[in-house]
């Protein structure tokens, strides 16, 4: 009798391995659709689609035609055109002009223009990206590199205005279908073509020494730009940390409230600016004063208004040639006096698709309209991608985009557009490089901690995104058969915990990986 439980056991194991081994046996679609049949997953909407790269085979299908919201998904599109119309060895070139003269006693006369056409890396971020996100301490180093450039010049006076020009793109800060919710923190930061360290400041807060007082709270990049109304009190020990944070869309004060203990290791918190060439022009003012150059003028920013595109003549903007010092060759050339040039294009976009960095997408969206397009607009930039979507063969009512970054509410993208776009891709030139730009599973980027010590690990290449309501991923998967398969998960209309939604997306990608005998 003794023996029986044993027995017993061994009989157990046997049954449940030999379960296993028919759920795995089972074809893909009755795989996913027992994941899907849980009962917390059926009151949201579902769109998937599996497709074969080399073939184009669909190997699972669910909604393939119906329109989702992709949340940071449209970085696929952004990215991959972009990299096909722009090409991945652009650079960006930022300069330091000037219409004036500079005479023998380092005098300028004439106003000092600052010119952007878009880096969004004029930063502290290194480059190239590297398993995460890294940052030196000089948040601002371009600017106090162009500075540098001006004192070697000679320049000691300005007569005229310091002058910050964003006008190679459109003055238009954000996307349609953006909530005002987003527009204080990073990822709604607004889009200028002068983005200095992406267009936010880095708000540090540390307890005070004795309990009773106020917070210790500073900003880095400091600039007289932002009024700080704090009112954050330190408590004792152990009390535990409650910080909020406000300010008003077009508005420059920030207000803190809240407490924090005296053992608090202290909170950082990513805010977005409000005019980022006001911003970038109070910057380099303080810089050239810091560096002994006396300015007689104001400062001042030059944008592009929308409403004035049909008429407005924009100066200072064309690119520099050649050296730092350009010669002019024209009437009214500007002077180029200090340059400096971007990493290329395809370093960025490994940025975007691995942290998903909003606004450098929606710079490559004006880029496209201001390079291949009618002007650097939202528009003008999906006039272009519809342009490119309909070479690739998506028809116009598989997606309606707003955004190039997916923060907008009102983008709709179906699975089969998604995968599409993804098999289109993969037979480019740069292809392998556009794969390699995605989070990979368990390894890096927003998929870093998804996956991990799975058999999908460092087998998934997949851009993630997330709204309320809203989890996505698509990419590319090695199967277990070795074959390259591309794949498009939207999720909608969930009132779920997200990690919850994550889960479910994971075990479909773990039932696509593990193929076994789904083409019966």
């Amino acid at each position: 009798m003794a023996r029986r439980p044993a027995h017993f056991a061994v009989i157990l194991c046997f049954l449940l391995a030999t379960q296993l081994h028919a759920a795995k046996q089972k074809a893909l679609p009755e795989r996913i659709a027992a994941i899907l049949a849980q009962p917390d997953m059926d009151r949201g909407f579902w769109g998937i689609e599996v497709a074969s790269v080399a073939s184009g085979k669909v190997l699972y299908s669910q909604n393939p035609d119906k329109l989702f919201t992709p949340a940071s998904n449209t970085k696929l599109f952004t990215t991959a055109a972009a990299l096909a119309l722009i090409g991945p060895d652009y650079n960006f070139r930022t300069t330091v002009e000037t219409t004036g003269a500079l005479d023998k006693y380092g005098r300028l006369t004439g106003d000092l223009v600052l010119v952007g056409r878009g880096d969004p890396n004029l930063s502290g971020r290194q480059l190239p990206y590297n398993l995460r996100t890294e940052r030196n301490d000089h948040p601002i180093q371009v600017l106090e590199q162009l500075a540098d450039v001006l004192v070697q010049k000679g320049v000691k006076y300005v007569d005229g205005d310091i002058i910050a020009d964003d006008s190679y793109f459109a003055f238009e800060r954000y996307g349609e279908g953006w909530s005002q919710d987003d527009l204080v923190w990073a990822d709604g930061a607004p889009v200028s073509a002068l983005t200095i360290n992406d267009n936010v400041v880095f708000v540090n807060i540390l307890p005070a020494d004795h309990a009773g007082e106020r917070a210790f709270v500073s900003i880095t990049p400091f600039a007289d730009y932002f009024h700080i109304d704090n009112r954050i009190i330190t408590t004792p020990s152990g009390t535990g940390r409650k910080i909020y944070i406000n300010r008003e869309p077009g508005a420059t004060v920030l207000t803190l409230w809240g407490n924090m203990p005296l053992d608090d290791a202290g909170a950082n918190e990513a805010l977005a600016i409000e005019d980022p060439a006001e911003f970038a022009a109070s910057l380099f003012r303080e810089l050239l004063e810091a560096r002994g150059i006396a300015i007689y003028g104001k400062q001042r920013t030059r944008h592009t208004e929308l409403a004035s595109l049909s008429t407005l003549t924009v100066v200072a903007t064309a690119p520099a040639r050649g050296g730092d010092e350009s010669p002019r060759n024209l009437p009214n050339q500007p002077l180029v006096l200090a340059s400096y040039q971007s990493k290329s294009l395809m370093e960025d976009v490994r940025v975007i698709n691995k942290v998903s960095q909003n606004l450098h997408a929606e710079i490559l969206l004006r880029l496209l309209g201001r390079e291949k397009g009618t002007a650097g607009t939202v528009e003008g930039g999906l006039e272009v991608l519809r342009g490119f979507l309909n070479k690739v063969e998506i028809p116009n009512d598989q997606y309606a985009f707003y955004d190039g970054s997916g923060l907008s509410r009102q983008n709709l993208v179906t699975p089969h557009a998604v995968v599409q776009l993804l098999r289109y891709a993969a037979a480019q030139p740069w292809g392998t490089n556009f794969r390699d730009t995605l989070p990979i599973a368990g390894v890096d980027g927003s998929l870093s901690d998804r996956f991990k010590n799975l058999p999908a690990q460092g087998r998934v290449y997949g851009k993630t995104g997330s709204l309320g309501g809203v989890k996505t991923l698509s990419g590319y998967a090695i199967t277990s058969r070795g074959e390259q398969v591309a794949f498009s998960i939207l999720s909608n209309n969930f009132n779920l915990p997200g990690n919850r939604v994550n889960d479910t997306i994971d075990s479909i990608v773990g039932a696509i990986l593990d193929d076994g005998s789904s083409r019966k």
